[in-house]
């Protein structure tokens, strides 16, 4: 009787590994077998990712880097437009491989994964030259009298209400940006990181940086992955680590003024 149950225990399991679903193909499968790697990014943050409304294409830090990765597996790269607010759904639905640069944040750690980091930002205040008398600390930004503008689904959204609970917090959706509405007299401080910054002093000559007494939130930054599919988040971190011993993050982010 014993060995009849032992028996009928087996033949149960075996039916249970038989029925059971298979599990689900990584997406390194699904890029070499299609030919093409799909990437979100926003287009919005220069110079790691900038989209031109002419041509609907893309340059930066960002770019160089997912191309380079794209003629390493040897595939096509799909640049998928993309919003801040809806960059890890699209990574959870699917609708793209991996995300192009963003910072790593707890929030977005519940739903996504990362590669490892390749380069790292420090978050900095800005202002308009005619305003830039009212700034000299992160402290004189939190007063009721002054608008922080910020833009929705960005890591800079949470940290402008964190750190001025006292300020009007102004937020924007994506195409607009903070730093517009601050370029527009319809605020007067944006916060940004020290990469986004130093493009947009030069670009536009009556913004400037407020003179804080030291930068806040040093963030890596690093590619949004699909949580669970190991297999791709291997093999994405083992390229970022060669390409760091052959020093090709170094000489892009050079070439980008970072």
């Amino acid at each position: 009787m014993k060995l009849l149950q032992k028996l009928g225990a087996v033949a149960a399991c075996m039916t249970a590994l038989v029925g059971a679903p298979a599990s689900a193909q990584s997406a390194l499968n699904d890029i070499l077998s299609g030919g093409v790697l799909k990437v979100g990014t926003t287009g919005d943050w220069n110079p790691m990712s900038v989209r031109d409304p002419a041509t609907n294409s893309y340059v930066g830090f960002d770019i160089d880097v997912m191309t380079q990765l794209g003629a390493d597996l040897g595939v096509e790269v799909e640049f998928v437009p993309t919003d801040w607010k809806t960059l890890v759904n699209g990574v959870v639905a699917g609708n793209y491989h991996m995300t192009g640069s963003a910072s790593i944040s707890p929030a977005r750690l519940k739903a996504a994964g990362y590669s490892s980091s390749y380069i790292s930002v420090e978050m900095l205040p800005f202002t308009t030259t005619d305003k830039a008398d009212r700034f000299t600390t992160w402290e004189s930004i939190n007063n009721a009298d002054v608008t922080v503008s910020t833009t929705l689904g960005t890591s800079f959204e949470k940290l402008v209400r964190d750190w001025f609970p006292n300020a009007k917090i102004v937020v924007v959706e994506a195409p607009a940006r903070g730093f517009q509405e601050v370029l527009s007299g319809r605020a007067d401080v944006f916060i940004t990181s020290n990469i986004e910054g130093s493009t947009l002093l030069t670009k536009f000559p009556n913004l400037t940086q407020i003179g804080v007494e030291a930068p806040r939130a040093p963030t890596p930054i690093a590619m949004l992955l699909p949580q669970t599919d190991q297999v791709w988040i291997n093999y994405v971190n083992s390229w970022v680590e060669l390409k760091k011993t052959q020093g090709f993050f170094e000489t892009t982010a050079a070439k980008w003024g970072l």
